[in-house]
């Protein structure tokens, strides 16, 4: 009996294990994507554009504009070209973690700093219908 209980727990450890989350990174390389969180109480969206080396974001009326400098197929480092503070001087670090066909899973955080954080962009448009203001 004990045999069989383990050979069953051993069986959904191994079957666990294998599952791995899709990480079709590539395609969230270029694009028009949005990202919802919370600041202050109230939900805040950003539009960001990315090609290439560059990101544009668009925020509460804003346009910034940060340089991308990917580090592998699923990571990356994206700093602002014209920060107002110090604050804005440093580079953040974002990691894909999971993808869809609309969206993608990502963890970020400031470089050099250990706490990192979660959101989910979703696809706007493919980056072929891209227009940059």
């Amino acid at each position: 009996m004990h045999f069989r209980a383990g050979y069953i727990i051993l069986l959904l450890l191994t079957l666990n294990s294998c599952y791995q989350p899709e990480r079709d990174c590539q395609s969230f390389k270029e694009g028009t994507f949005t990202f919802t969180s919370i600041f202050g109480g109230e939900e805040k969206t950003t539009t960001f554009v990315r090609m290439g080396t560059i990101e544009i974001d668009y925020f509460e009326g804003r346009r910034d504009t940060s340089s991308v400098r990917w580090i592998n197929d699923c990571e990356y480092v994206v700093k602002k070209l014209h920060p107002v503070n110090k604050a804005e001087e440093r580079a953040v670090h974002m990691k894909i973690l999971s993808t869809t066909d609309k969206s993608y899973t990502f963890e970020y955080s400031i470089v050099g700093d250990s706490r990192k954080l979660k959101g989910t962009a979703t696809r706007a448009s493919s980056s072929k219908n891209n227009k940059v203001d």
